[in-house]
């Protein structure tokens, strides 16, 4: 059983993602693939990757009914003055009449935040995208398109590590009614650090699940992304163990940022 989290308009998301950043043609697809074959039902792209075409095959071939796979894209802040268009040629790519999340990939400038927003809420109406989020916004820049609109970003994909994260900033998230997204959660993190080997032995586990089962615990949404068949696999292999509370309170003291 996958768990997921509610976005505000009832969709369940998925807390276990598979990012496919850097993954291009015959990789990303086959890649998306064996995900999907493991289990994984949330799928993280963007017009960025110019790998959509390659997930959309991928979800197609896959032998999973279309509704059963949570799909995400993202916008370039540069294509926001069009940003219909951009979404419709997403779409094709895809090959799917809609897709379950579009995120703005990061802030354009102020004086294009709020516009951007109104785009993505006229997707949104129009049943283009089932929910509509922000990536690597501030909370006050999500205070901002939620004053001027009076609807707030479903979810806001940002970085989030052992090594790079705040619990403030998760808070202001929660208070809003704003889901994080993490991404680089194995990317910025030192896996050989003695805490993390140490749990991870513990548990008979790797240092990597260690840290995607700590977000986890933060009900954080996970993205990993591999082009390896069994670190798919054991990137979403997290559910045969628990950390104790302590165990997570430890790995709470890597961070950098304090």
């Amino acid at each position: 059983m996958i768990r997921t989290v509610n976005l505000p308009g009832g969709t369940a998301l998925p807390l276990i993602g598979f990012g496919t950043w850097e993954l291009r043609s015959k990789t990303a697809y086959e890649s998306v693939r064996a995900a999907l074959d493991i289990g994984y039902r949330h799928i993280d792209t963007a017009t960025l990757y110019k790998n959509e075409s390659e997930v959309g095959r991928a979800v197609k071939d896959g032998g999973v009914d279309r509704e059963q796979v949570f799909i995400t894209t993202k916008l370039r802040p540069q294509d926001a003055r069009h940003a219909r268009r951009a979404l419709e040629s997403s779409l094709r790519l895809l090959d799917t009449g809609y897709v379950d999340l579009w995120l703005i990939h990061w802030p354009p400038g102020r004086d294009a935040l709020v516009p951007a927003w109104e785009e993505l809420l006229a997707a949104r109406d129009a049943g283009l995208a089932r929910n509509v989020g922000v990536s690597n916004y501030s909370p006050a820049q999500i205070d901002l398109l939620t004053e001027a609109t009076g609807r707030r970003p479903a979810v806001n994909q940002i970085p989030w590590s052992p090594g790079q994260h705040d619990p403030a900033l998760l808070d202001e998230h929660r208070r809003r009614g704003v889901v994080v997204e993490g991404y680089s959660g194995l990317k910025n993190t030192d896996l050989n650090d003695p805490a993390l080997t140490e749990i991870a032995q513990r548990h008979g586990v790797t240092p990597a699940q260690v840290v995607l089962r700590w977000h986890l615990e933060h009900d954080i949404v996970i993205l990993p992304r591999s082009s390896h068949r069994e670190r798919i696999a054991a990137n979403f292999d997290l559910e045969g163990f628990d950390l104790t509370a302590e165990e997570v309170a430890a790995i709470d003291t890597l961070t950098r940022t304090g």
